[in-house]
């Protein structure tokens, strides 16, 4: 008699071909409006469920996982943060809890240097200038935006995504600069010719151009502050495809409103999908409704991870990602 398969309740709708497999494999129940899942409706998924997948629009908090039944003892996330749920709380309750690291890492870096080329060079204001009727043919002053070639990149947080991202921003001509809790090896440092600030502070008033590649933490919430946000030169401009909470967006928005900044790249809001309305007015800002990781290949290769992990934990082994409390 063939094993039972186990509950796996996915919280939103996957791309098709992950969707198929769960329901291949296990006894999937999808979510095939894409609604984000209220209170009433997690609650009664913790409480059904072997196997929960979520994502990061589901708040797992110590509430919610004291709803939990007997059965749920895997957490496999949608994704690679882990901040909307409570690890400890879980671990505690001997639910393990795995994400999808590595995976976006590409994806990640290739929009962040497109944000980087967007803000510098107006790209976006100049194609809604076309679309708008507003392109009367070629002035040499009108338009003008910033070379990249030759700028200094600062780095905050040189993980996977970081080191991606000084890859291509080596490509384009920058000065590779970065802060991180500890140095990169020095078979890196040496590859990305980078410099390494202890201070953040002071890396922050000597770069041109500033991007954020840290995960969201105790630690990390509002890292760039109000205070550090003023360190940076007014020429500079701030990406921002981590998390919204590392920065105090109200306070960036003033900046941006006062000119004290020259712009700004976010795919990544403190109350997403809430925008400072500030912000939305900037023409210097350029905002994205958090796409990094939306390409097919990757939302893909996210799913497929999820399947790996439930699957090493019906075998009875330890998931290949499993998040423990100790390494947020």
């Amino acid at each position: 008699m063939p094993a039972r398969k186990p509950k796996v309740i996915v919280t939103r709708k996957l791309p098709d071909p992950v969707e198929t497999r769960m329901r291949e494999l296990f006894d999937a129940e999808l979510n095939l409006s894409d609604e984000p899942m209220n209170r009433a409706q997690l609650e009664d998924a913790v409480g059904r469920a072997d196997v929960l997948a979520p994502t990061i629009t589901d708040k797992i908090d110590a509430a919610l996982l004291e709803k939990a039944g007997e059965r749920l003892k895997l957490i496999a996330n949608f994704g690679a943060g882990v901040d909307h749920i409570d690890v400890a709380a879980a671990t505690a309750r001997g639910i393990a809890v795995t994400n999808t690291p590595g995976v976006l890492t590409e994806d990640t870096a290739d929009l962040t240097m497109a944000l980087i080329m967007a803000v510098a060079r107006r790209i976006l204001e100049g194609a809604q200038a076309v679309q708008a009727g507003s392109f009367l043919g070629w002035t040499p002053t009108w338009m003008m935006g910033r070379r990249v070639t030759g700028k200094r990149l600062g780095i905050i947080g040189m993980g996977r995504i970081g080191q991606a991202v000084a890859r291509r921003a080596k490509a384009f001509g920058l000065q590779i600069h970065y802060h991180n809790r500890k140095p990169v090896s020095p078979r890196i440092a040496e590859e990305l010719e980078a410099t390494y600030w202890d201070s953040l502070d002071q890396m922050l008033a000597r770069m041109d151009i500033v991007t954020v590649h840290s995960p969201h933490t105790p630690a990390t919430y509002h890292l760039l502050s109000a205070r550090r946000l003023k360190l940076l030169q007014p020429h500079a401009i701030l990406i921002n495809t981590a998390r919204g909470e590392i920065i105090d967006e109200q306070a960036l928005a003033e900046l941006l409103d006062q000119g004290k900044i020259a712009g700004a790249g976010l795919d990544v809001f403190e109350f997403e999908p809430t925008i400072n309305p500030k912000l939305l007015k900037q023409p210097n800002a350029v905002l994205l409704p958090h796409m990094a990781s939306a390409t097919i290949e990757g939302r893909i290769e996210m799913g497929e991870k999820v399947i790996i992990n439930i699957r090493t934990w019906m075998d009875g082994h330890k998931p290949p990602d499993r998040v423990l409390p100790q390494m947020l």
